[in-house]
């Protein structure tokens, strides 16, 4: 029985690794198979030539919507053109697959937002934090606490991260991604930071936890400002930022379970249980990432479907 149990868990240990090298072997080499079709180029030449420019047969009148969310007449001929190639390819016999476009999906946009979904998702997350800190942590906790402040920050980064979200999936251009990129390396970074601190209690008024806390913090910062450093001053890379960020995540996540599994088999209290149901709720709301699809009725995907995924949890982690 105990041999059998003791598999089993290292199995299940196993499974975030196994994730992490599905996602460095994962490359980006068909992300944009459908910006690279000779017919779509075509179409945006022929649509820039007849819409855009002082000598444009019929000038295209954009919105003032989207003209505040930066559409311009190039951009409106890449996305139309987008969705008559795709309409194209589906109607043709057999229909051929959905492709990406610079590396998306073909979204049907919603006022102006390149991906209505991921935006919604994105800001009940927000929601999700709001609440967390005006309903939980700041009423609840008093302020001699030691932990407060850092949950306190937890709440409002988390509100950060998932405005730059929002306004990312809204909008992409090469500021808001790496915006949302920088962000969300925080978030996980700092998700991982704060369990040490509070599985540790370096919170604690002593001289060996303050040392302690010192030395961490200056680690962390130092870990985020030499992954800021290399992804803007030496190269953008989507594989090793994604690959630091489960990294971080792992690590944090295997620190919450022997938490959980520790105070529960001590304590026999199901509060203790919670943060191990978190965590596995989040690993399955990842686990969407591995199963990338074109987006149901132009909109949900399983990106979407994954910010969607991380909405409950953030609830029941301010429990």
């Amino acid at each position: 029985m105990l041999s059998y149990s003791s598999g089993r868990h290292g199995r299940l240990a196993l499974l975030p690794l196994l994730v992490l090298a599905f996602l460095l072997l994962a490359g980006p080499s068909a992300a944009s198979i459908g910006d690279q079709l000779p017919e779509f180029r075509e179409c945006v030449e022929i649509c820039k030539k007849e819409n855009c420019g002082a000598d444009a047969k019929h000038q295209t009148h954009i919105p003032l919507h989207r003209r505040l969310l930066l559409w311009t007449c190039p951009a409106e001929c890449d996305y139309t053109c987008q969705h008559i190639i795709t309409d194209r390819r589906q109607s043709a016999a057999p229909p051929a697959p959905v492709v990406q476009f610079h590396g998306k999906w073909p979204f049907r946009r919603l006022l102006g937002m390149q991906e209505p979904a991921s935006v919604l998702f994105s800001l009940g997350n927000l929601a999700a934090h709001y609440h967390g800190l005006h309903h939980r942590v700041l009423p609840l906790i008093p302020p001699s606490y030691t932990m407060r402040p850092f949950y306190v920050f937890l709440a409002r980064l988390g509100m950060a991260t998932w405005f730059l979200s929002a306004v990312f999936h809204t909008r992409d251009f090469p500021l808001t991604e790496q915006l949302d990129y920088f962000a969300a390396g925080a978030s996980v970074l700092y998700g991982m930071y704060y369990s040490v601190v509070r599985l540790w209690r370096l919170d604690r008024p002593t001289p060996a936890a303050k040392g302690g806390l010192r030395a961490w913090t200056a680690f962390c910062a130092l870990l985020y400002a030499g992954h800021v450093a290399y992804l803007q001053l030496w190269r953008w890379d989507y594989t090793y930022n994604t690959a630091a960020c489960v990294v971080c995540g792992f690590v944090q996540n295997l620190l919450w379970s022997w938490f959980s599994w520790t105070r529960y088999a001590s304590t026999r209290k199901s509060w203790a249980a919670w943060p191990g149901i978190v965590v596995a709720w989040v690993m399955m709301a990842m686990s969407l990432e591995l199963f990338d699809f074109a987006p149901i009725w132009g909109s949900i995907d399983a990106h979407s479907l994954w910010h969607l995924g991380t909405i409950a949890p953030a609830v029941l982690w301010y429990k």
